[in-house]
């Protein structure tokens, strides 16, 4: 713990009026997790607070207490600009290019490019949300039983269920100190990371009849006409790489996502120990983890399947 830098952020949390929150597009429940936890908090304190997605929150997550307060972008003054969850500036969507320099960053992402005034960034947790479970006490901050619910959300799913290779001890007693709120810790983990809808069920199927193999590397791939013909919603992969990811004798998995933009988002899932596919994300401007990263790469999908 960096003890300089946790005061001056409570100093400036203390002295904020007006904030806005902003994590990054097509968010996942770390993302949601970390903003509703320190905004939740922060409207707690008495401070205005405006939670901020681009893609609005996922329908998944919408069982979320104050996941209702979360809007598309910001409106009016603000006095205090905070991002969670996003490696680089450029995530948070375009509608904040002109924004200004965030006043405080706080991420676990190894690629964070430390874009805010005060960064927070802690590569070891393995999730944002971890972060925010440490320090909100720290800063003054309770951890109400909603506020638990999303910190836990978080967790949950970027261990994917406390399965990934960097789990430490340190987030499963943060998994206990966050349950003993009162949270049904069996409810969220149903939630976020077993049930799924039928569309979502259908673009799975789509994507698992894509499959391909070669060289240890299994991947699958999800076009724009896949996601109308399932009726999907969503412009990710509805979390399919993390079946992918989980098929015996490759060494890493990929997901392939053609977006309506003339981009194609990809992720990577490293599926040994000792694979670094952040470097691979990194290499495309994308971001990440050693054992899970993502980009989003202009071009056609046979494009970028030829460079990838």
């Amino acid at each position: 713990m960096d003890n300089q830098l946790i005061g001056e952020i409570k100093d400036r949390l203390g002295a904020a009026k007006n904030i806005v929150i902003a994590s990054h597009v097509r968010p996942d429940g770390d993302a949601i997790g970390s903003l509703l936890g320190l905004g939740l908090a922060l409207r707690d304190a008495g401070k205005s607070v405006q939670m901020i997605l681009v893609d609005g929150a996922p329908a998944s997550f919408k069982y979320l207490k104050g996941s209702e307060l979360i809007t598309k972008e910001p409106k009016g003054d603000h006095d205090t600009f905070i991002t969670v969850d996003c490696a680089d500036f450029k995530r948070t969507g375009s509608i904040f290019e002109n924004f200004g320099q965030p006043d405080i960053n706080i991420d676990h992402h190894k690629t964070n490019e430390k874009f805010g005034k005060l960064n927070l960034i802690e590569a070891d947790e393995v999730a944002t949300a971890a972060i925010l479970t440490n320090y909100l006490p720290a800063w003054g901050l309770t951890i109400t039983q909603p506020i638990a619910a999303a910190l836990l959300t978080g967790i949950l799913t970027d261990t994917l269920g406390f399965r990934t290779s960097n789990m430490t001890p340190e987030a499963l007693r943060q998994a206990a100190t966050l349950m003993e709120t009162g949270v049904d810790m069996p409810e969220i983990y149903m939630h976020s990371l077993v049930r799924r809808s039928f569309p979502a069920a259908r673009y799975w199927g789509a994507g698992l009849s894509s499959l391909e193999s070669k060289n240890g590397i299994v991947w699958g791939t999800l076009t724009i006409a896949d996601r109308k013909a399932a009726g999907y919603g969503g412009n990710d992969d509805a979390d399919l790489i993390n079946m992918i990811s989980a098929i015996d004798g490759n060494k890493v998995g990929m997901v392939f996502v053609e977006q309506n933009t003339g981009h194609v988002k990809i992720s990577w899932r490293a599926m040994e120990a000792g694979i670094d596919v952040s470097q691979v994300a990194k290499h495309f401007k994308g971001g990440g983890h050693a054992a899970a990263a993502g980009a989003d790469i202009e071009g056609s999908l046979s494009e970028v399947q030829k460079k990838s």
